[in-house]
């Protein structure tokens, strides 16, 4: 297995010797496990140039496989450590942007009050990716919203109300809230966030087509481009709630809301660090904002 660890820590460095230095081997041993997996695999994995070292495209079809027998491993090795009595193990969780911010650095702190030897492994993606990572077994369970996922099981845990977001001298600016229909009218920056969107929903529910611009993956940058001037959005108020942009946050009429949800295929098979932290959640889901 440490071979296999081995290479995936060369993958994500380019460099046998950042590896080697990371993982705590020299050069020459840890050049001796690519080549010894080499000859029992009868297939060359690693590709070295002056430029770093990249997988070949026979050893990029196998590593999704060793990545997850490396996943593998390491919940069989939480499943070892339970049945010792040990707490301790890797949680591997999907978020999206706001819930990484706002959520889970209290959830993290009190969780490691009772498991302090626990580590956690973050995959920021969206309501698309989420859901695929956990179907190919990168993580163990993530944070979407129930109408993006359609076969797997389903936790609901909040809805938080999303806002429209206005550059500080656009018209409607000192409104108690904005009309769905007048964010029409100005150019639409569009949160992208996979094959589901709750403001794309609220416009299509409406009979509303947004003047689409710009899609964006990162709310930060969009706010950056609505204080610029360049368009309006609609973010999650849990988002926008710390933020010093020149910006305006104001409720749509009608609301639009999000429902955030654990999402994950057989919480019985979950590695026992998740299971311990998905019950830890919802014994404090009313602390969280």
């Amino acid at each position: 297995m440490n071979r296999y660890i081995a290479l995936k820590k060369i993958v994500e460095l380019g460099s046998f010797t950042k590896a080697a230095e990371t993982l705590g081997y020299t050069q020459s041993s840890i050049s001796q496990m690519i080549a010894s997996l080499e000859n029992e695999l009868s297939i060359k994995l690693l590709n070295r140039s002056r430029h770093g070292v990249k997988l070949t495209l026979e050893g990029a079809e196998l590593y999704p496989f060793i990545e997850r027998t490396i996943y593998q491993y390491q919940a069989m090795q939480e499943k070892a450590n339970e049945i010792k009595g040990l707490e301790s193990g890797v949680i591997r969780v999907g978020t999206i942007s706001s819930i990484t911010c706002h959520w889970m650095p209290g959830l993290i702190k009190g969780f490691q009050e009772h498991y302090p030897h626990v580590q956690f492994l973050f995959h920021q993606g969206d309501y698309q990716l989420i859901p695929e990572w956990i179907r190919t077994g990168a993580i163990d369970f993530g944070f979407v919203t129930p109408p993006a996922v359609s076969d797997m099981n389903t936790v609901p845990i909040k809805d938080g109300e999303m806002l429209a977001i206005l550059p500080s001298n656009h018209p409607l600016a000192n409104e108690r809230s904005v009309p769905i229909q007048a964010l029409t009218k100005s150019p639409f920056i569009l949160l992208e966030e996979g094959n589901y969107s709750e403001p794309m929903n609220a416009f299509a529910e409406a009979g509303l087509t947004p003047d689409i611009q710009y899609r964006i993956h990162d709310d930060y940058a969009i706010m950056t481009m609505v204080e610029a001037g360049l368009g309006v959005s609609i973010l999650a108020e849990l988002m926008v709630r710390r933020t010093n942009y020149n910006i305006v946050c104001l409720p749509i009429d009608p609301p639009v809301y999000r429902s955030l949800a654990i999402c994950f295929k057989d919480k019985s098979s979950l590695p026992i660090a998740s299971q311990y932290f998905i019950k830890y959640l919802l014994e404090h889901i009313a602390e969280l904002p």
